[in-house]
C-alpha cells in the first residue's frame, strides 16, 4: 500500500501543512526561537520534526503562537496564555464556532 504524498496545491490549502521552519517562523512572528519552544515546552503547539530533526511549523500553529503572544504582551504569564487559548479552542469546538485563528 503506498502512502498519499499531497501534491503542491494540498500543501498550499493545508493550514495544518508544516511548512515554515522555527527561524522563519519566529521570524515572521517577531519572536525569538526560544519563545516557539517555551510554547511547545507549555504544550500550546507541537510542530513536526523534518527527517534531521528540526521544527517545522503550520499556519495554524502560527496563529497560535500569535494568539499567545498577544496574550503575554499584555501580561498574560505563558503557562496562562496557553491554558487560554487551550480553553477558547474547546469552547469552539464544542459549540461548533470557528477557532479564533480558523482560516476564513
Amino acid at each position: 500500500m503506498t502512502q498519499h504524498q499531497p501534491g503542491a496545491e494540498e500543501k498550499f490549502d493545508d493550514v495544518d501543512y508544516p511548512a515554515y521552519t522555527m527561524g522563519r517562523a519566529a521570524e515572521m512572528l517577531e519572536v525569538t526561537q526560544p519563545f516557539l519552544r517555551s510554547l511547545e515546552d507549555a504544550g500550546l503547539i507541537t510542530p513536526q520534526r523534518s527527517a534531521g530533526g528540526h521544527r517545522r511549523y503550520s499556519r495554524r500553529q502560527l496563529r497560535r503562537a500569535a494568539r499567545a503572544r498577544t496574550l503575554i504582551d499584555q501580561g498574560t504569564p505563558v503557562a496562562a496564555a496557553c491554558r487560554i487559548i487551550s480553553l477558547e479552542d474547546q469552547l469552539a469546538e464544542h459549540t461548533d464556532q470557528q477557532p479564533p485563528d480558523a482560516d476564513h
